[in-house]
């Protein structure tokens, strides 16, 4: 299993970011995957979920109308669009896949939000 995310970057308050995380050696399409964030000195906290096909999405009342999470299941990716970023939002954002008892996770990507 191996999770990729990319697209993290500076960006002032206001902007926004698309993240991706590329996914390989499972069966994608069969897969719930879920962004998880972890800012410096708090634990990990879930940000959002989407169902293996995407039809059902769930996300923390932190981001809920703000941040979407998508994915597409013929490129094995999953994004998440961040609108209306806060500082609040600056993190280490992880993609993350439960397979069968499992997380797997991503090796994260910098989100820094500040003027």
């Amino acid at each position: 299993v191996q999770l990729v995310e990319s697209g993290g970057d500076l960006v002032q308050p206001g902007g926004s970011l698309r993240l991706s995380c590329a996914a390989s050696g499972f069966t994608f399409s069969n897969t719930p995957m879920s962004w998880y964030r972890q800012a410096p000195g708090k634990e990990r906290e879930w940000v959002a979920r989407a169902s293996s096909t995407g039809g059902i999405t769930d996300y923390a009342d932190s981001v809920k109308g703000r941040f979407t999470i998508s994915r597409d299941n013929s490129k094995n990716t999953v994004y998440l669009q961040m609108n209306s970023l806060k500082s609040e939002d600056t993190a280490v954002y992880y993609c993350a896949a439960r397979i069968v008892l499992r997380q797997y996770w991503g090796q994260g990507t910098q989100v820094t939000v500040s003027s």
